[in-house]
């Protein structure tokens, strides 16, 4: 098991802010604020920063079990290597977060890319951040709900992933700093399009980029690469991509094996000049 000393450096927790008043935290037994408010590091790793009565429900056991799997067959890692390949070079100690990092797969493997960097793995599953918290010895994991306000400072973010994700524009701008970069993977309206139509899966949304734009008018889109990519699948292999998303609540058809073809869309945008106001960048950043 990951301790948590080694998952949360300091850079990491100079970065994080409590959720319930907005100030910094500082390591005791647990975190904590000058308020008082305690949040413990789960023996797993993750640290959990939720608040209010009910969070967003987050991908299950078992679909987390499927994309883990899926993933470590490779079956994703076209994907995986685009997302890097748009991570620039960072100051030592560089702090990279990944909203809706689900298994912390495509953080990890920037990871790899980036020694300088360190990463902090953002999710509302609990069986997700199980596994991110594990997934590389310079990740940090949190629980938090993204469509809220993220529990870091103003600009302490250097680069933000958010793969297959939702996307909360105003606060992903708040917490990246001047010059940072958003890396975004978008799903087509041909990824598995061969797949969907054998099993009867969900189309995806044809409004996506339209909403993907709207969300994030607070940055300037700087580039955009088609990653497109052909998966020979098992009945086996079928049904656990099939159950690792949101599919996997709806009864579906079984597609035998099956050739599909996956489509992606990664794009990188930096943010456009924010009014000004103090500055709540971590200390020691």
């Amino acid at each position: 098991m990951v301790e948590d000393s080694q998952v949360l450096t300091a850079d990491m927790i100079a970065a994080l802010r409590c959720p319930l008043c907005h100030q910094p935290l500082h390591r005791a037994v647990s975190l904590q604020c000058k308020s008082g408010h305690n949040f413990d590091v789960a023996r797993q790793g993750y640290v959990h920063l939720g608040t209010g009565g009910r969070l967003p429900e987050g991908d299950t056991a078992a679909m987390v079990k499927a994309r883990e799997e899926i993933q470590s067959e490779g079956l994703f890692a076209p994907l995986e290597d685009a997302v890097a390949r748009h991570v620039p070079t960072l100051a030592p100690a560089g702090l990279i977060a990944d909203l809706g990092a689900g298994t912390g797969r495509y953080l990890a493997h920037v990871l790899d890319q980036r020694p300088e960097a360190q990463g902090l793995a953002f999710d509302v599953s609990k069986p997700a951040l199980r596994r991110a918290a594990r997934a590389h010895p310079r990740m940090g994991a949190v629980l938090a709900d993204t469509w809220g306000r993220l529990p870091l400072a103003d600009g302490s973010i250097d680069v933000l992933l958010n793969v297959f994700a939702p996307r909360n524009g105003p606060e992903m701008r708040r917490i990246l700093q001047p010059g940072g970069v958003l890396v975004v993977a978008t799903p087509t309206g041909r990824h598995f399009a061969e797949l969907r139509e054998a099993a009867g899966l969900l189309d995806v949304d044809e409004s996506k980029q339209d909403r993907l734009n709207a969300t994030l008018k607070s940055f300037t889109k700087t580039g955009e690469q088609m990653v497109r990519w052909r998966l020979d699948l098992s009945e086996d292999r079928a049904e656990r991509l099939i159950a690792m998303g949101p599919n996997a609540f709806h009864g579906l058809a079984s597609t035998g094996p099956i050739v599909t073809t996956a489509e992606v869309a990664v794009s990188t945008w930096t943010g456009r000049p924010l009014p000004s106001r103090p500055a709540d960048r971590g200390a020691g950043r």
